[in-house]
């Protein structure tokens, strides 16, 4: 073997060391627990998949349409694979790129002509990594494409609890429509009586006005919810990129208690490693430190080389024969003596770059925190209320049976009638709102807590 390939074996293989500091992950800025919150679930939300949480066929449907076709989804997808492969091009840069080339030059001087063949193989400026400094470009564009990995993952979560929250936004607007039609037919029965009572002078005029006003607002109603249904159908067609779907699977009662799993909070400290954008926040604030390496190592010498060997020839064939080799090593060495401040204000701006991301590391954590703590709050409020709701609809049902049994008797006015059919509708309208908040919270304690992600 010869010096130079001796020469050439050394520098590939040679030790790079890395400049990157050490890295320590923050501590969590929360408190060790969530406070006034109790659970029975036994479910981690990050390892429940998508399907073992949502219970109604017809919303799985929905959630997998939507995950094969969102275009949002697809966006963060292609970001991933842009970010995979820009890693890749900085990885590159840690080996030598080799290239073969051939030329042929024909010059005429002093009367006569010359040609000359060449053929070579060989590297051209390739940096000798001494001091870590494409090992650390390498390092920061690994942590930002586990970062970009990190919030597709985020996006995931983020489709699945919309496309939910829309699907049951439609089902509680449909029970809303369910219920103020019924309720019209009801009061338009109410009026047909009192129309009746008042031609044959059985009744004043304030009745009969009375019930053509319940009328008029239960046609409001199912106008207002019908404008609720279309709105979350056009949302759910759009989350799902596609036309509304034929042939889906039939929905479960909107009342149902088990179209949702229960979940467990488990511990703030669990957040770091269940929540996909902390672990973006993470990465980030990674690939940060990674860069402080880089510039630091932008300090000492760089040190880059360019080799050859091949053959040349006057005559195209003997371009191969013996005798006609060539090589060629040409080392360089590059040391900044004055940069007028670059290399330090590199520096200094890498450090800040990662104070900041530190900060946001942290503010995510906070964040998190928040969302899980409210979610349990509002899970457990509205599972109360809705206990509590349905024993104010069999009352309110009570006491319109009772007003319509004395108004029936002449023992009260039909105002009483009024009143109580109000507040039973009222107290309806409620029941189904109570619903759709307590999925919703369900919804947002999986989304907060990083579910099925893993």
């Amino acid at each position: 073997m010869t010096k130079f390939s001796w020469l050439l074996l050394a520098v590939l293989v040679l030790p790079a060391c890395t400049m990157i500091p050490k890295y320590q992950r923050p501590a969590a800025p929360v408190a060790p627990q969530y406070a006034g919150t109790a659970s029975t679930a036994t479910n981690t939300a990050a390892d429940l998949a998508w399907r073992d949480f949502i219970s109604d066929e017809r919303l799985q449907e929905w959630v997998a349409l939507s995950l094969h076709n969102n275009r949002d989804l697809r966006v963060a997808s292609l970001n991933v694979a842009q970010s995979r492969a820009q890693y890749r091009i900085t990885q590159a840069a840690a080996y030598p790129g080799i290239d073969a080339n051939g030329s042929f030059a024909r010059e005429h001087a002093a009367g006569a002509t010359t040609d000359t063949w060449n053929a070579n193989i060989g590297t051209t400026s390739y940096e000798v990594d001494l001091w870590g400094r494409v090992r650390s470009l390498s390092r920061e564009a690994l942590e930002k494409y586990f970062a970009t990995d990190a919030a597709r993952m985020a996006a995931k979560i983020s489709l699945v609890a919309e496309v939910s929250r829309q699907y049951f936004a439609l089902r509680s607007a449909e029970e809303q429509i369910g219920l103020a039609e019924q309720t019209r037919q009801a009061v338009q029965e109410n009026y047909t009586v009192n129309q009746a009572r008042f031609e044959a002078g059985a009744s004043d005029e304030l009745d009969l006005r009375t019930a053509e006003g319940q009328v008029q607002t239960a046609k409001i109603n199912v106008l207002t919810y019908q404008r609720q249904r279309d709105e979350a159908m056009n949302a759910l067609v759009l989350l799902a990129g596609q036309p509304w779907p034929a042939n889906l699977p039939v929905a479960r009662p909107f009342m149902a208690t088990n179209l949702l799993a229960a979940v467990a909070p488990g511990l703030p400290s669990e957040l770091v490693q269940r929540r996909p954008d902390i672990l973006e926040a993470e990465y980030t604030l990674r690939a940060a430190n990674a860069n402080i390496g880089a510039a630091r190592a932008a300090f000492f010498p760089r040190i880059t080389f360019t080799s050859s060997i091949g053959t040349t020839s006057d005559e195209f064939s003997k371009l191969f024969t013996s005798g006609t080799g060539v090589w060629g090593f040409s080392p360089q060495i590059t040391l900044p003596i004055f940069t007028g401040g670059q290399n330090r204000a590199d520096l200094d701006s890498a450090k800040i770059s990662t104070r900041i991301e530190i900060a946001n590391y942290e503010k995510a954590i906070q964040t998190a925190f928040r969302e899980v703590a409210d979610a349990l709050t509002d899970t457990q409020a509205y599972g109360r209320e809705l206990t509590e709701r349905a024993a104010l609809v069999k009352a309110q049902q009570q006491r319109l049976s009772l007003a319509t049994a004395r108004y029936e008797h002449g023992a009260d006015t039909y105002l009483n009638v009024l009143s109580a059919q109000q507040d039973l509708y009222s107290a309806q309208q409620g029941q189904i709102q109570a619903q759709y908040n307590r999925l919703a919270s369900q919804i947002s304690l999986y989304q907060a807590l990083g579910g099925g992600w893993k």
